[in-house]
This record gives structure tokens, sequence and C-alpha cells, in this order.
């Protein structure tokens, strides 16, 4: 079983008629998959919203739909791009024996022990997430890599630094092992290489100008 559990109540309401039930603090939704056709579904949005927080895209949620009981992954989050609502939710049913997919975050510890932190160099996570397959049972919440070891700016930490959990295995079988995560960088370099170029187009910018007024002046 799942430690995020969420009752669903079947709706009625489609297409445009759905805004009555959001004006009513309540979330339209879908449950597809399985042998069943998509069960339009509604829900509460204070309940949902903190399911939604703690399951992510990458733990089984325990629906319960109209008395009904069903294991289920959220595959689809609808936002309001300017309140930042949420405005539709997608579940995919599955069972307990069935291989998934989910999309699981990366989390990089121990950078402040390595080589590269006391050196006063940072790191940059390029890569935030990364789909798994797994039984539902199975999916981590998170997939964590130890950065203890990173030394200077040609380091970093790629998809072939990943220890994946037994019984996990990647989705995507063709994607690149040396593909970034992270890539540890000189801040101070950095940022004197941005002052650099933002000097450099100033003075471009100003003989640029120069060169009109003296042409213009040719021309008077």
């Amino acid at each position: 079983m799942s430690e995020d559990k969420l009752s669903l109540a079947k709706r009625e309401l489609t297409g445009k008629k759905v805004k009555d039930l959001r004006a009513q603090g309540l979330i339209p939704s879908v449950v597809f998959g399985g042998k069943d056709e998509p069960i339009l579904t509604q829900s509460p949005y204070n309940e949902t919203e903190k399911v939604l927080l703690s399951a992510g895209y990458h733990s089984p949620i325990d629906l319960d739909i109209a008395g009904k009981k069903q294991m289920a992954l959220v595959k689809v989050v609808h936002v309001d791009p300017v309140k930042r609502t949420i405005q539709n939710v997608e579940f995919q049913a599955i069972s307990a024996n069935q291989v998934v997919e989910a999309t699981t975050p990366i989390e990089i510890v121990n950078f402040e022990k390595s080589d590269a932190s006391k050196a006063h160099l940072a790191i940059l996570q390029v890569m935030e997430e990364i789909d798994v397959k797994a039984k539902p049972v199975d999916l981590p919440e998170s997939i964590t890599v130890d950065a203890s070891g990173l030394k200077t700016v040609d380091d970093g930490i790629t998809i072939a630094d990943l220890a994946l959990p037994k019984g996990v295995e990647l989705a995507d079988k063709e994607l690149d092992p040396e593909s970034a995560i992270a890539n540890v960088y000189d801040p101070v370099q950095e940022a004197a290489e941005r002052e650099a170029e933002a000097e450099a187009d100033k003075a471009a910018e100003e003989a640029r100008a120069a060169e009109a007024a003296a042409t213009e002046e040719k021309a008077e």
C-alpha cells in the first residue's frame, strides 16, 4: 500500500462546465489505464494539492474512487499559467505487479565534503530528474549521487554515475551514459568572464555610436 491516499468522487460535468467545479473548490481529474474505460473524477482542492506535492510523479497513490480501491501514478498536472493553481489532473491506473515508468528526482549529496568545494568551486545541476522503470513498490522517492569525489572544474556527474536501486532501471535505454547531470565550475572566474563580456559589448556599442556620429558629421 502507498503512504499517499486520495478519495475521488465520480463527476458528471465535462468541457467548459468544469469551471463550476473549480469555483466550488474542486479539482476535475481523470483516471485512465487498466481494463476499464477512463473514469471522470473530482476531489477537494486542498486535499488533492497535498497528495500531489507528497507523491509527485514518482510515488504511487492509493485512490478511493467512489468506494473502489485503485493504485495510480500522477501522469499530468495542468496548472493555470497565471494563477499557478491546479486545473486538472490525469492519473494512470496501475497494479502492484506491473512495471511502470515514473519520473524520479536526482539528489546530489556530499558536495560540501569534496575537494572542489574546499577549493571554493561550485556545482551546477543541469538534470533535475530522470525517468525510470520499476514495480510500484520499488519506485524510489529520489536517486542520490555522491559528489564527494569531485575535485576540479574538469569533473562532473553523468548518467553513468547513477547507482540505481535494486529492481529499478532507466526508462530510456538509449540515453547517453555521458549525458551531464551536474558540472563543477569556478564562480569567480565566471563572474570575471561575464564582466569582461559586458565591457567588450559596451566598448563595441560606443565604437558603433562614434562611427555613426562621424558618418553623420561628414554628411553635413
